[in-house]
């Protein structure tokens, strides 16, 4: 831990004042340090009054997604987020951790960044992420399964993050199947998971995911399908609260259902059963009703033909959600 980051966790342990003395005294560094240290955090967003004869006392922090910040919210010796690579931007959180990954990084390391230049959707879909905007992360993790049975992981992630949003926010997250969550009828959160195996074994699997916190407005293309989370509270959240809560709500059902199964709670989580559904399958548009879940994922659709497929993999409109109609 940095002389910075001590002193940061020094101010936030006491509401009162610490002098210049005291703080030199405990960090084992000079007056000056500690001047340029509290300089350095104020540069960073860090609100620190200072009085004469009293010293100095934190009065706010920023919205910040920097490991100090996050590590401030993760309580606990739990193993997601334990090694945390935090940037001001990157190409792509994901991209990011296949080289982290690739590069001997442990299970449960965190990716994080304030801005993506190059953020990916589902089907090669680009994600917008401008700076401060969202929670950009990815978790790297490294199950010994079979890479055909790591498809619970998607799901896991999307609960996860309905979770972490309805404790922070009190907002009702759903999920629409199988990784996009939503609030009412628009997107809050994407989620893309990638993975590096072979034929049987997985080098390293890649839930990454995105969440609008702080967007105020969209472009009008964007504004009937998309939400933020600011934008359905009127407040603005920690993205490093949020971060946290996520990772705590993740690493619990990772050790509890691993990436082969996920819980009951996705089902009844999920707004696209019981609704009116349309997809393609071999050029042809089929239209039906969603009726559930299957035990490895897939979408059950009942079609107008009375057939009861299984769908698990592909674009599946719902009828209401993102304004579609079926």
């Amino acid at each position: 831990m940095t002389a910075k980051d001590e002193l940061l966790r020094l101010l936030r342990q006491t509401d009162a004042y610490l002098s210049g003395e005291e703080l030199s005294r405990r960090l084992g560094v000079t007056r000056a340090a500690v001047w340029k240290n509290m300089e350095l955090l104020r540069a960073e967003g860090y609100t620190i009054e200072s009085a004469p004869r009293r010293g100095y006392r934190l009065t706010g922090v920023p919205d910040s997604v920097s490991e100090a910040e996050v590590r401030a919210h993760l309580k606990g010796d739990g193993v997601f987020g334990r090694t945390i690579v935090s940037l001001p931007s990157v190409d792509s959180t994901n991209e990011e951790a296949k080289r982290q990954g690739d590069a001997g990084a442990p299970h449960g390391t965190v990716i994080v960044a304030d801005e993506q230049t190059g953020g990916k959707g589902r089907l090669g879909r680009r994600w917008v992420s401008p700076p401060g905007s969202g929670l950009w992360f990815s978790v790297l993790l490294r199950p010994d399964v079979l890479p055909g049975e790591a498809a619970g992981v998607t799901l896991l992630s999307a609960v996860a993050v309905c979770r972490g949003i309805r404790s922070l926010t009190g907002c009702e997250a759903k999920i629409k199947w199988p990784n996009d969550v939503v609030i009412g009828t628009k997107k809050v959160c994407g989620i893309l998971t990638e993975l590096s195996a072979e034929m049987e074994h997985i080098h390293y699997l890649i839930p990454g995911i995105g969440v609008n916190t702080g967007n105020e407005s969209f472009p009008p293309e964007l504004a009937d399908r998309a939400t933020s989370l600011y934008l359905e509270t009127g407040k603005r959240v920690s993205r490093a609260a949020l971060l946290a809560e996520v990772l705590r709500e993740l690493e619990a059902l990772y050790d509890t259902y691993g990436v082969s199964s996920f819980p009951e709670e996705y089902r009844s989580l999920c707004v696209s059963v019981g609704r009116r559904v349309s997809l393609t399958r071999g050029g042809r548009k089929i239209t039906g009703t969603a009726t559930g879940i299957a035990k490895d994922g897939a979408l059950i659709v009942m079609t107008e033909d009375g057939e009861e497929i299984a769908v698990s993999s592909g674009e599946v409109l719902v009828q209401g959600i993102y304004g579609e109609k079926v």
